[in-house]
């Protein structure tokens, strides 16, 4: 199954009747990772109002928790997480700062300001699908090696290592769905049988949305 996420943290901004709203987005794997980064938000805002968060992860959404840090019951904590599961994110955590400012917002005010700050972190942000993939390893001819550069970005893969010695030993990271074309497909290339050597084929990878359809 694959997972929408982000690719990296983002932040985003504005001010709400004098209350300063700042939403950050991070990519958070688990519980443990989440409250990482909820602790460096805490630690660069030590003097805000209030620092509430939200986070999901899991393939199937499965973990979850919010908080609303000192709001009203179900102002903050709640509407995060409802951006969140809106956009149809996992592995990710939210956290919104809020500077008061001196005037209430009310209970809607509240709701509609935590969401738009979540809403724009989101939105900073970049989103990527966590496709399954294989690892492999190829060693390949200098003469090889040119030949097959230049097809593998239609497949999908990302050259995590090349090495130059004698030959040219490379390590790919290629979507599952894409794996055994790509084998045929440098074969046909180069006219000759090729034998990756599988790594890990419970890997995964990002890739932009709109690549991964």
């Amino acid at each position: 199954m694959d997972v929408i996420t982000i690719a990296a943290p983002a932040q985003a901004e504005f001010t709400e009747k004098k209350s300063r709203f700042i939403g950050y987005i991070s990519p958070a794997v688990d519980e443990q990772a989440a409250q990482k980064f909820l602790q460096q938000i805490c630690a660069r805002h030590r003097d805000a109002t209030h620092n509430c968060y939200a986070w999901q992860a899991g393939a199937n959404a499965e973990f979850q928790r919010s908080s609303d840090d000192g709001e009203p019951s179900g102002t903050a904590g709640r509407p995060i997480m409802g951006v969140i599961q809106g956009a149809g994110l996992t592995n990710v955590v939210i956290v919104v700062t809020r500077y008061f400012g001196g005037i209430l917002l009310g209970t809607g005010g509240l709701v509609r300001a935590y969401t738009q700050a979540a809403q724009q972190a989101v939105q900073a942000a970049k989103l990527v699908r966590l496709v399954p993939a294989r690892s492999l390893a190829l060693s390949l001819t200098y003469a090889d090696w040119p030949r097959l550069e230049p097809l593998l970005p239609g497949f999908g893969c990302r050259v995590e290592d090349v090495r130059f010695t004698d030959k040219v030993d490379v390590r790919l990271l290629a979507p599952l769905r894409e794996s055994e074309r790509l084998a045929a497909r440098l074969a046909d290339v180069l006219g000759k049988p090729v034998q990756p050597v599988w790594l890990n084929e419970q890997a995964q990878m990002a890739q932009p949305l709109e690549a991964a359809e």
